[in-house]
């Protein structure tokens, strides 16, 4: 494999976990931090929000100290980003910009004072999801490894996979499909239906794509919610009882 150029180093599956991917925050150094990052990835409807919930309530319990972070709940971002959203007329460049500057906004203000403090931070989707509907929408894919190199890598990534037809069903049953999950803004037809299917179809691959990149722990979402939650809990706990991370007793 050849490297990757050096203007382009960034968001990539050989950087240690707990590092700046890339240059990272330069007034913000995050050496020998004893916190955890744990996050946990997969589309829309795969029920990440119910099982970080979930594990946090467990964590808790165990004596660990958690933090929850996740996408677009910056409180310097998010009335902006809803507002972009609302017209429906968010062009791509600017999309990937505002997501990115949440996660930042995210990472100095939480996530990096969590770590230093000892936490474990449950992310609920981390930059990957921003790569992944990023690389849908046709932007380059190293120029968005580069964006992020100011990203600490995770120690933990879940992969919550299903497959479309399933989520398809999860998504009518619960709230419907709203215009950027079905990628509308990608102009491929009219029906929403059609456009949910072919970009979450597309979503999917992206994610499979990263998946051994960068060391996903894949757990199938078609399963019931407690069968879930009991493989998150043993793969946490095997990796927490042997890091240095300490419990409030």
């Amino acid at each position: 494999m050849n490297p990757i150029p050096e203007e382009f180093q960034g968001a990539n599956g050989t950087i240690q976990p707990g590092r700046y991917y890339g240059h990272g925050l330069p007034y913000l150094p995050i050496e020998h931090y004893p916190g955890k990052i744990i996050a946990i990835e997969g589309t829309d409807g795969v029920g990440r929000s119910t099982q970080i919930q979930l594990l946090r309530e467990w964590l808790e319990v165990q004596g660990y100290g958690v933090v929850e972070t996740g996408w677009t709940r910056s409180a310097l971002m998010q009335p902006t980003i809803e507002l972009a959203k609302s017209s429906n007329t968010l062009n791509k460049l600017t999309f990937v910009l505002l997501y990115a500057t949440d996660f930042a906004d995210r990472l100095e203000k939480e996530i990096i004072p969590a770590l230093k403090a000892g936490f474990v931070v449950l992310a609920d989707r981390y930059i990957f999801s921003a790569l992944a509907r990023a690389g849908v929408r046709g932007v380059d894919r190293a120029w968005l490894r580069s964006l992020y190199g100011f990203a600490i890598a995770p120690h933990l990534v879940f992969y919550l996979k299903i497959d479309v037809d399933t989520l398809i069903r999860r998504v009518l049953s619960a709230r419907g499909m709203d215009f950027w999950e079905s990628g509308m803004d990608l102009k491929g037809g009219d029906d929403i239906y059609d456009s949910f299917r072919a970009y979450q179809s597309k979503l999917l691959r992206e994610y499979s794509s990263m998946s051994d990149e960068f060391g996903f722990r894949v757990l199938d979402a078609r399963r019931p919610v407690d069968l879930i939650q009991e493989d998150l809990r043993r793969h946490v706990q095997a990796f927490l009882s042997s890091s240095d991370i300490s419990v409030d007793v």
